[in-house]
């Protein structure tokens, strides 16, 4: 049985970061005892376990890092709220949607990051992933229209955005700041245009010969 290749550590030290700290977001605890538990179970799984060699950009800015962080955890209590309010305000009349968001990147590290970060901020959960075409699908809380599903499809991007702002390719990091530059609309379309392509999904219908997202109402008898 061959043995898969070693990344050195520095080499690996963002994925290290990152599994730190989702250990810590899963838990709710970023306290010293429990990020180096953390710490040691992130090497436990990048050296001990038979993975697959993950393919790193072998670049990590910590300033964009903190900035992420900051913006996250701002996120998280913002949406939380949000979610408060949906659930004593509109309650059961809240409609949802499947939305289908075309990612930038085709590195599975930054996609697996980008659906992970979504899913930690309440309101939305990856329920799909296209990995020939890069797209994540998300189930979307009291997203009742097309500007609110673009709405949606923005925020994702952006939080993609910021990951390869992090760690990503530097041709990714010069892609996306030709696309800052450009305004590059069309290269969006053409991805969510992928996305519509794959097989109808729920919150989704054809409409004009094409499948669009719409709102979903989930069934009385699937509520919880």
């Amino acid at each position: 049985m061959s043995r898969r290749p070693k990344n050195s550590l520095l080499v690996e030290l963002p994925l290290l970061v990152w599994l730190v700290f989702v250990w810590g977001a899963l838990w709710g605890d970023f306290g010293p005892g429990n990020l180096i538990l953390g710490a040691v179970l992130a090497l436990l799984v990048t050296w001990v376990l038979y993975l697959p060699p993950v393919q790193l950009s072998g670049r990590f800015d910590p300033l964009q890092f903190a900035l992420f962080a900051v913006t996250f955890v701002w996120q998280v209590a913002k949406a939380s709220v949000e979610v408060m309010l949906i659930a004593v305000l509109v309650g059961p009349r809240a409609r949802n949607a499947v939305v289908g968001v075309g990612l930038r990147t085709r590195s599975d590290l930054l996609l697996t990051a980008t659906g992970h970060t979504m899913t930690l901020i309440p309101g939305s959960l990856v329920v799909e992933v296209d990995r020939a075409t890069a797209t994540l699908y998300f189930h979307a809380l009291n997203v009742r229209t097309p500007e609110e599903a673009e709405s949606f499809r923005r925020s994702v991007r952006q939080v993609e955005a910021a990951w390869i702002r992090i760690m990503g390719s530097r041709e990714e990091l010069a892609a996306l700041r030709a696309e800052r530059r450009g305004g590059d609309r069309a290269a969006a379309e053409q991805r969510d245009s992928a996305a519509i392509g794959s097989p109808v999904t729920a919150g989704q219908q054809i409409v004009g010969g094409r499948r669009a997202d719409v709102p979903t109402e989930i069934p009385e008898e699937d509520r919880p």
